[in-house]
């Protein structure tokens, strides 16, 4: 049958099972929006803030759900707005589908008014740009999209379509998708017998999870591969509930803020495998000494990773779930008891610790870990905050905290957790954020409320850029440029005024019951924290130190 380019992009969009949008119109999308207006019994539109919001949102609901978010935005500054959420799904491998519209054919190279070249500027960001052109093209090029972005590693993917695309005519017959297959092609039998064997012969044999496993949903493979293994486990920030953060093998979170535990154990164990782990240098240190004394076997769906930071000894490509898997089948069950002991015991030796008078936010966060259920959804914006959230909180399911890893961008949390919770409605959703990201997108408080979308965000006001801060206090001599945001912005008015309840807490003995409070309405709420300027993130190791360096307080007043 004879479609529009604008009924056909919404009938593509509910090919692929897409039931929620999140964007803002103009000018070049309008076609586009009028139908979906026409289709708004099935198709849920979001309008956010600002475009940023919406990208972001997108990244939060496929993170929660594991489903293709989908963004609109209009041509020129609607489009590149989107490209700070764009970088940040691609930087942590988030499937996300962008939709612009551009100005006519016609109109196209020449300046025009909101006239800008998004494929181009996306092209590095992206696993896919396409500019359509021509109405013809126009399903072809939708349905290959959502194929990118699911397909082996997951990415976003930028469609652009020039508005007399959205207005012609062609011919629409209606497809059922495919499904995609895991990435099994590229296992070498060779390397998973050759795995099995450095595997069988370690005596310190350690487990490192990155964001990978969680994309695989192999959590049930990696509790069964650890424990035939008999070895503890680390894990990245995006790795987070891929490995339950209550088992007794688990020993904390890796790199420049996990726990001496983790960083002593990887820096003396034998054999080190990693499980979709990209190595980013926020989580190796100096890569020169990182694991120096393991046999480093890798296992990734992207061959491209291997050897990109760290030399690794092994590495088997494919499908993390189907890897481990073969694994499971062949390694037996083994002991290293002498090992998990020593391990153990550095754990019970060397815990995190925190000043326990005041607000401070390990308090806060291991707080809202005792008050909220297994499924909860923790977003983070990035600092300190994000930090705390990592390492006091217990993640128990994958797809349970939600944040920006390999960008660290500020003010992605609020936008993220709106996505989160319209993708997954009946989990409590809450966003953590310093007050230095808050005021990057806090209007999307007016998405909240109008939206009627029950999020929790909780301000740690500290006052300053906290993390900033504590590398001036740390390395350059408490000189603090621009780092204080000590003003006369009151966050409970701002989110008063944009329709969402607000609390302040000042004192200890106020967390508990505004939180419980905050999570019984069911309703978008603010809880600022007020928090100590100079609290810092311990343990810590500094830049391009080996992960052995690792201190905390206590060293630094030696």
């Amino acid at each position: 049958m004879q479609l529009t380019g604008s009924e056909i992009v919404i009938e593509c969009l509910k090919e692929q099972g897409v039931d929620t949008v999140f964007g803002y119109p103009g000018g070049a999308i309008l076609n586009i929006y009028d139908e979906l207006y026409r289709h708004q019994d099935e198709i849920t539109h979001i309008l956010t803030s600002h475009e940023q919001g919406a990208s972001h949102a997108a990244d939060g609901y496929a993170r929660a759900t594991g489903k293709v978010g989908v963004c609109l935005a209009t041509s020129g500054p609607g489009a590149t707005n989107l490209v700070t959420g764009i970088a940040t799904a691609y930087m942590d491998s988030v499937p996300i589908v962008a939709i612009t519209c551009n100005v006519g054919l016609s109109l196209l190279g020449k300046d025009s008014f909101q006239e800008v070249d998004i494929a181009g500027v996306t092209m590095p960001i992206t696993k896919y740009s396409f500019l359509v052109k021509d109405v013809e093209d126009l399903a072809p090029t939708i349905r290959r999209a959502f194929t990118i972005a699911k397909t082996g590693r997951p990415g976003p993917v930028l469609v652009d379509i020039a508005k007399n695309a959205t207005s012609d005519k062609a011919e629409y017959e209606k497809e059922i998708p495919k499904i995609i297959p895991r990435s099994t092609e590229k296992i070498e039998e060779t390397e998973v017998e050759e795995a099995v064997r450095i595997i069988k012969e370690a005596e310190k044999p350690m487990i490192f999870v990155g964001g990978g496993a969680v994309i695989a949903e192999a959590d049930k493979e990696l509790k069964e591969f650890a424990d035939k293994l008999d070895a503890p486990v680390t894990d990245t920030l995006m790795g987070k509930g891929a490995f339950r953060g209550d088992d007794e093998k688990y020993v904390g979170m890796l790199g420049m803020h996990g726990t001496k535990t983790a960083n002593l154990s990887v820096s003396e164990c034998d054999v080190l495998i990693v499980i979709g782990s990209r190595f980013s240098d926020r989580v190796t240190g100096n890569t020169e000494n990182f694991a120096k004394d393991a046999t480093i076997i890798q296992i990734d769906v992207d061959e491209a990773e291997v050897g990109k930071n760290v030399m690794v000894d092994l590495s088997i490509i494919g499908d993390i779930k189907s890897v481990l898997d073969i694994l499971n089948s062949r390694i037996g069950d083994l002991s290293h008891k002498e090992w998990m002991e020593r391990v153990m015991k550095r754990k019970e030796e060397l815990p995190m610790t925190y000043k326990q008078e005041g607000v401070t936010g390990p308090y806060i966060v291991e707080t809202v870990d005792k008050l909220t259920g297994d499924d909860t959804i923790i977003c983070t914006e990035v600092g300190q905050h994000q930090m705390w959230a990592a390492q006091y909180y217990k993640y128990l399911h994958p797809r349970t905290l939600v944040t920006s890893g390999g960008l660290g961008t500020m003010g992605y949390g609020l936008g993220a957790s709106l996505g989160a919770k319209v993708g997954c409605p009946d989990k409590t959703v809450i966003n953590m954020a310093g007050d230095g990201c808050f005021r990057m997108n806090m209007n999307e408080l007016a998405t909240a409320s109008r939206h009627h979308i029950p999020v929790i965000e909780i301000i740690f006001n500290n006052h300053v850029l906290g993390m900033v801060r504590q590398w001036q206090t740390l390395f350059y001599g408490e000189r603090y440029s621009h780092t204080v945001l000590n003003d006369q912005v009151d966050y409970v008015k701002v989110a008063e005024a944009l329709g969402v309840k607000a609390y302040r807490i000042t004192k200890r003995e106020e967390v508990e019951p505004v939180l419980k409070e905050a999570i019984a309405l069911g309703e978008p709420v603010v809880i600022e924290c007020i928090i100590e300027s100079d609290d810092k993130v311990f343990p810590m190791v500094a830049p391009g130190k080996n992960l052995e360096d690792c201190f905390d307080e206590n060293d630094l007043e030696k």
